[in-house]
Formats: structure tokens, C-alpha cells, sequence
């Protein structure tokens, strides 16, 4: 299996088998593990093709030509057997329903799922509870409430807790769900997103009121006008990306099983629109593996993509039975309707390869080109499944049999984001344009490492292009548009997320959509000097185009901040003596100072910083027991910040070389992740600059990889945002789980 080390770091810190915290199997022992597992459900029908289906599974993920949904890989074939990645879960208006629905959140999220819900069924604030003759607290708290219980399941340190919640926009609480996510410290793990009507578009495009319904007993409980509720969506949405937005009336359109029941949410990255109890098991082709070499130029090999096709739609398929759900009511909906969502990754990758820029008429018809071949490939292959082993159960009654089609999945193709397995196949992101030709990677000992994007860089080399200056200077921005010293035309195709402007993101998208029977999970990208206008652009565009629900991102928009390329500031040289050191000054007999208590893994840590009439000249640190080590390694730090301090040393250099810094027990205060010691002395020291300053205690502090202070809670490296979710381009971290 060619890995990159990346690849192979990531696969070491969250894919492959441990014991007593040691890895114990390969990368292709994790391959030879899942195919057999998967290929085991053959046996059900003829046991024959256990051992072939075995080796063709295991062929299509040892080329890294199609990689299953993270818990199929990490699960197959080991105790948990828990395959899926997707789930959503009834809410209903009771305290029964939504503390049920609570506790089996938890035991999903404990398994390494990730969760959508509705609170649109729960009653209004302030609207009478007749039981107890109180007032009801409204879909918010409640949201508020799954919140913090998915903050107490760690998911075993795997995978993290993720959830989705969506509120229909004529819920009477709608403009409170809309503004609850404005603090970027509150809700942190959930997305949000407004489940949009027809009637609410039909009022916003004729500037009308619409109808609130209480969902208690249907009546109108006030109106509201239209645009406005939609301008304050787009307000939201421009300060911080949230909420985002779903058509529920077009995903229930293209719902293949009405008879069973409503869609009303979706999960956590949107792409996967589920009925109550309902799961899904995704998987993704790497389509830049299919772009072939030819004496006319570069093409694609359709005949090998459509076989893919086929091992991976049959691949799926037996995943829902060899899966242990959960919840029984989740294995009954599931194993009903047998959903799977196969998608595409490497998009951008093979449009490179094929000369085609991303922001291109060209490129959106492709992009429908090829999905509608994958669409019909992976029909043609459920109806063969069918065949075999008989329709979906719930197939009678559904749009399938209406149209005289018999498949053996209620849904074949999804477009999900692919932030870990795209890293493992060494490709591009889902559908998503590039986000970076070449960033910088931290490794060991704050070292710094320019990973150059593989396709980006052979095309490089073929034009004689390519020097490791050059790439150092890509990295600082990602992007080659601004370089004159790469021909035009290559500078064309070579474009990145943020050159590309929004409405061709939208006609991507929408493009992936019509081919699509689930959802497309994708990121409209904006500068950070973009408009409330522009979004509002966007969201029109979307609702125009048929997408199912959008989300958007403008870059730096919010508090944590997250830079993934380059660092415009650099450090400046400490000062020497002649001798080539530098002797640092005398602590002086009076100091002022303050004190500063915060909450570490290690215990309650006390920073004192003193000051003379020069400025900061100590700091003193205290924490535990006298004699514990964590006490001992916190003096230590502080006395060398002490001597740096007194020699000279810039105090913002310091925090840079602190900030971030990781131990094995982070913990959170006051919405703030604190990483380790050094990491909230850091913390500290960045406070009383910014008080001296002038400043609001920030939230955007600069660490040594160049990076703000929410880099990768894991291993401080460099997160991006794609797809409606944050993923570490080093370790595979995702806060979409």
C-alpha cells in the first residue's frame, strides 16, 4: 500500500489495531482485516465468493481507489463492530423523548457515530407545560443540554463527538436557534443549520410575513417577516458560518420511502438527509485514480472506474449486515431501507490531471459527466444486488416501485466530506477545490516540514518548475495565482479554495446534487472581506440551483481563528553581545506583579507575572504537591522564561514558542481547550499583553506552527474548513467526528 508518512501517521494514531498502547498490525493487515469481515456476509448467499470478494475488497483499498466511512475501518473486524458513521434520532415533545433520545445519543456517540436531530417538534419557549402548570424552556436549552453531555463522551479517544441540529424556520423559537451559536464558546459540538420551507422562500422573494406554529398543537403562534428572519440567517452566517441552511421540502421531495416517514434532519455535516432511527454507512472513490496518460493527452478510464463502482456499491451493501448497530431500532429502520451513501474524493486531483480549471463551465459539466456515470454504475449494481438477494423491505410503496425500478438500496450516492480517508488515499478533499498547493507541516522538535500537494508538484516537475524555494514560497499563501513565476496557464488550472469565487463553488455543488440521491456536503469559501450581500447571494444561488442545504465560511470570521497557510510575521533575532551571548540583567529588589489561576490537566496551575520599571522581569509558577513533577517541569519553564525575559527576549516571542504545546490531558475553562502547562502559561502571558495593549483577551493567539490558538487540539497542527467541518491536515483530527 503506498502511504504518504502522513498517510501513515494518521493511520497509526487512529486506524490500526493496539495493544497496551502499542500498534500491532500493519496498514495492510487493517486492509486484510476489513475486506475479510465485509466479504464474510457473502456466505449468506453463496459461500463461494467469500474468498473472492475478499481479494477484490481488499484490491479497491490497497490501490486507495475507494476507502469505506473512518468507523469501517477502524471497527471491522474487531470487538465493536460498529461500522456506520451517520444517525439520526427522534425528538419529540416530551421529557421522555428527549432524554431518551439523549442517552442513546450517548451510547452512538460512544461507538464513534456521529448524530442529527430536529428539535422542531419541542414546544416553544415560555409556552405552558400542563403537567406540572410550569413554563416549557424551549428547543435551545435543550439543545444546549445534548451539548454538554456529547462534551462528556470522549469516544474513547478515537473519534469525537458530533452532532447536528436543525430547527424548522416557522418554529416560534426560530430567531433564538438562529443567534445561539454568535459566542463561538458556546454549542461546540453541534453544527446548526435552519430547515427551510418552500412557503418561507415564496414569502422572502414577495418581502411577506409567514406563519410561526406551535408544533404543540399546529396553531399560528405569531408572524414574522420573511426577509428579515432570512437577513438575520445571513447575518449569522457571515459573522461566524453558522447556522447553515437545508431545504427540508426538496430533501423530502427526493425521499424514496414517503410511506415510512418525513425527513427532518440530517447528519452532522448535512450531507446525509435520515429518517428517525435511520443510519447510513458511507465510502468514497478516489476518482484521481482514474485519470489515464494517453497519446492525445490525459483521459479517464471509465471501464475500471465502473468496476470500482460495482465491489465498492457491493461492498456497502454487506457492510449494513455485518454492522452491530447501537440501538435495535436503529438495526430494524436501517437494515429496512439500506441506505449507503458512496461518493467521490479527489475531484480536484483528477481536474489538475485532465487540464480543467475548477472555477470553469468546462469543470461543472464534467463534474455532472462523471457523477452521472457513477450514479448509473452504482443503480445498475443495487438492481444486480436485488437480484440476488431481494429489494429493500421497505421497497413496497416506495418512489422505486411507482417507477418500476427495483433496487436492493433505498439510496446509493452520497458526497460526504473525506477529511481523514482522503489523507490516507493522498488525494483531495470530497469534492472541494484544493485547499492549499503546499502548506507548512510541524514535525518532531518544532520543526517545520513544506508538504507540497503530490499532483501539484509532478506537474511542476514536468515543466521544470520545480525548486524547494519555490514551494516554501507557495506555502506561505497556498496559492499560486499571485506568482508570476509559474506560466499563466498553469496558474489557470492550479486554482485553490479561496480563488475561486463563491458562485462557482455553488454550481459545483449543485452540479454533484442533481446525480446525487442523499445530499452533497460542501463549503462555499469566502475572504474575510467579503459581504453579508455576497452570502445572501450565495444562499439564493442555492436555493435556485436545487441544492439540498448550503454551508458557508468566511475566512477569519471567527474568534479562534483558523490559519491553515503560511505566516507573514516573522521573528526577530535576539540580541547578542559581542561575545555572541547575552548576560541578562539583575533581578531587581522590588517587582509588581499579579496572579493568575488556570485549570490544566496537571491541577489548578498559579502564574505570577512581575514587572519593573523596564517591564515584565519574572515569571513564577505554582501547581500541586512541592516535589510532583508536573510542579517541578512548571518551575523550570518559568525560571528559563524568567532569564529570557531578563536577557532580552520579546515576551510575544515566548508565547509563540509555549502556545500550543500538548500533553496527554487537555482540558477545557471557560471554552478555552488548554493544551498543557506551558500552553496556559502561554495563555496567561498573551492576556496581560493584550491588557496592556488595550485589547480584548484574545481568543487568536499565535503559536510556534505559525498558527492560531485553536490549531489542532491534538497535535497543534494546522486545521482546515471544508465541508462543514475542521480537519487536521497532520494527525486526521475532524470536529465533524
Amino acid at each position: 500500500m503506498e502511504l504518504s508518512e502522513n498517510a501513515r501517521t494518521v493511520l497509526e494514531r487512529r486506524y490500526l489495531k493496539r495493544s497496551d498502547g502499542q500498534v500491532i498490525e500493519t496498514p495492510e493487515d487493517m486492509l486484510w482485516r476489513v475486506a475479510a469481515n465485509i466479504a464474510q456476509v457473502e456466505a449468506q448467499w453463496d459461500p463461494g465468493k467469500v474468498s473472492e470478494m475478499e481479494a477484490e475488497f481488499f484490491a479497491i483499498m490497497d490501490s486507495c481507489e475507494f476507502m469505506p466511512n473512518s468507523p469501517t475501518l477502524m471497527n471491522a473486524g474487531r470487538e465493536l463492530q460498529q461500522l456506520s458513521a451517520c444517525f439520526v434520532l427522534p425528538i419529540e415533545d416530551s421529557m421522555e423523548s428527549i432524554f431518551g433520545s439523549l442517552k442513546d445519543a450517548a451510547l452512538i456517540q460512544k461507538s464513534g457515530g456521529g448524530t442529527g436531530f430536529s428539535f422542531s417538534r419541542i414546544r416553544p419557549q415560555n409556552d405552558r407545560v400542563k403537567t406540572t402548570g410550569g413554563v416549557a424552556s424551549g428547543p435551545v436549552s435543550f439543545l444546549k443540554c445534548y451539548n454538554a453531555a456529547t462534551e462528556a463522551v470522549k469516544q474513547g479517544g478515537t473519534r469525537r463527538g458530533a452532532n447536528m441540529g436543525i430547527l424548522r424556520v416557522d418554529h416560534p423559537d426560530i430567531l433564538d436557534f438562529i443567534k445561539c451559536k454568535a459566542d463561538n464558546r458556546e454549542i461546540t459540538n453541534f453544527n446548526i443549520s435552519v430547515g427551510i420551507t418552500e412557503a418561507f422562500m415564496q414569502a422572502v422573494e414577495a418581502d411577506q410575513d409567514y406563519p410561526l406554529i406551535n408544533p404543540r398543537n399546529q396553531e399560528e403562534a405569531g408572524r414574522l417577516k420573511a426577509r428579515e428572519v432570512f437577513n438575520l440567517i445571513v447575518e449569522m452566517a457571515w459573522k461566524n458560518g453558522e447556522p447553515g441552511i437545508v431545504f427540508l421540502d426538496r430533501i423530502n421531495r427526493a425521499n424514496p420511502t414517503p410511506h415510512i416517514g418525513e425527513i427532518e434532519a440530517t447528519n452532522p455535516c448535512g450531507e446525509q438527509p435520515l429518517l428517525p432511527y435511520e443510519s447510513c454507512n458511507l465510502g468514497s472513490i478516489n476518482v484521481a485514480k482514474f485519470a489515464r496518460k494517453t497519446g492525445a493527452g490525459w483521459t479517464v478510464d471509465w471501464e475500471r472506474l465502473e468496476a470500482v463502482v460495482h465491489t465498492a456499491v457491493r461492498f456497502l451493501d454487506n457492510v449494513i449486515d455485518a454492522n452491530r448497530y447501537p440501538l435495535k431500532e436503529i438495526e430494524i429502520m436501517t437494515k429496512a431501507n439500506r441506505k449507503i451513501g458512496l461518493g467521490v474524493m479527489g475531484f480536484a486531483d483528477l481536474l489538475i490531471r485532465l487540464g480543467i480549471p475548477y472555477d470553469s463551465e468546462q469543470a461543472v459539466e464534467f463534474a455532472r459527466e462523471l457523477m452521472s456515470f457513477i450514479q448509473n454504475a452504482a443503480r445498475a449494481q443495487s438492481g444486480k444486488l436485488a437480484e440476488e438477494r431481494g429489494p429493500f423491505p421497505n421497497y413496497r410503496g416506495s418512489t422505486y416501485e411507482q417507477q418500476g425500478i427495483v433496487l436492493r438500496n433505498a439510496t446509493v450516492t452520497t458526497i460526504a466530506p473525506t477529511g481523514t480517508i482522503s489523507i490516507i488515499a493522498g488525494c483531495s478533499s470530497g469534492i472541494e477545490p484544493l485547499f492549499a498547493l503546499a502548506f507548512t507541516r510541524n514535525v518532531l522538535d518544532n520543526d517545520k516540514l513544506v508538504e507540497v500537494n503530490p499532483v501539484f508538484e509532478e506537474i511542476m516537475r514536468e515543466h521544470g518548475l520545480y525548486t524547494t524555494e519555490l514551494m516554501e514560497l507557495v506555502a506561505q499563501t497556498g496559492s499560486v495565482a499571485s506568482l508570476e513565476q509559474i506560466p499563466l496557464e498553469i496558474r489557470r488550472v492550479m486554482v485553490t479554495a479561496h480563488d475561486i469565487a463563491p458562485k462557482w463553488h455553488i454550481a459545483m455543488q449543485a452540479a454533484f446534487q442533481e446525480f446525487t440521491d442523499n445530499a452533497v456536503s460542501k463549503t462555499v469559501n469566502f475572504p474575510n472581506e467579503a459581504t453579508p450581500e455576497q452570502i445572501e447571494e450565495v444562499y439564493r444561488l442555492a436555493y435556485q440551483l436545487g441544492c439540498k442545504g448550503v454551508t458557508v465560511y468566511r475566512s477569519g470570521s471567527r474568534e479562534a481563528e483558523v490559519l491553515t497557510v503560511g505566516s507573514q510575521q516573522s521573528e526577530p533575532e535576539s540580541p547578542k553581545s559581542s561575545q555572541g551571548g547575552m548576560r541578562p540583567r539583575k533581578r531587581p529588589p522590588v517587582t509588581r506583579g499579579q496572579t493568575e489561576r488556570v485549570k490544566t490537566g496537571c491541577g489548578t496551575l498559579y502564574v505570577t507575572i512581575n514587572e519593573d520599571d523596564e517591564g515584565v522581569c519574572e515569571v513564577f509558577t505554582t501547581i500541586g504537591k512541592a516535589g510532583g513533577c508536573s510542579a517541578a517541569f512548571s518551575e523550570a519553564t518559568a525560571r528559563m522564561i524568567s532569564l529570557a525575559l531578563r536577557s532580552g527576549v520579546e515576551l510575544e516571542q515566548i508565547v509563540r514558542q509555549l502556545r500550543g504545546i500538548r500533553c496527554p490531558h487537555p482540558v477545557w475553562q471557560n471554552g478555552k481547550l488548554i493544551l498543557s502547562c506551558p500552553d496556559a502559561i502561554a495563555l496567561v502571558l498573551q492576556r496581560y499583553i493584550d491588557e496592556k495593549n488595550g485589547k480584548q483577551p484574545s481568543q487568536a493567539d499565535v503559536s510556534a506552527a505559525g498558527t492560531r490558538a485553536d490549531a489542532c487540539p491534538e497535535c497543534g497542527g494546522q486545521l482546515k474548513h471544508e465541508s462543514g467541518c475542521e480537519t487536521c491536515m497532520d494527525c486526521g483530527f475532524s470536529r465533524c467526528g
